[in-house]
C-alpha cells in the first residue's frame, strides 16, 4: 500500500514539475554557455521522467504478463 502511495506522488510529482511556468519568458542564463535554462531544465526533466518509468516498471509492473512468468497453472501442459 505504502509503495503504490509512494509511485503515485513520484509520478505526481514528475507531472507537477512538467509545468515549468518559471523558465516561459527566460533565456538567460545560458547553461554551459549555450543552451537556455528552459531546454537545459526540460534534458534533466527527461532524464527524470525515464528514470521514474524505469521504477515504476520495476516495482508497479502486474505480474504475469509476460509469456516466462505465466503462473504455473496457467501454463500448457507438456504432452507425455
Amino acid at each position: 500500500m505504502a509503495k503504490s502511495i509512494l509511485l503515485t506522488l513520484l509520478v505526481a510529482g514528475l507531472y507537477v514539475l512538467h509545468q515549468d511556468f518559471w523558465n516561459w519568458k527566460r533565456i538567460e542564463p545560458l547553461v554551459f554557455g549555450f543552451l537556455p535554462v528552459g531546454l537545459a531544465y526540460h534534458v534533466i526533466y527527461s532524464i527524470a521522467a525515464s528514470l521514474t518509468m524505469v521504477v515504476l516498471v520495476r516495482f508497479a509492473w502486474p505480474k504475469g504478463l509476460s509469456p516466462d512468468e505465466q503462473p504455473a497453472s496457467s501454463k500448457p501442459r507438456e504432452p507425455k
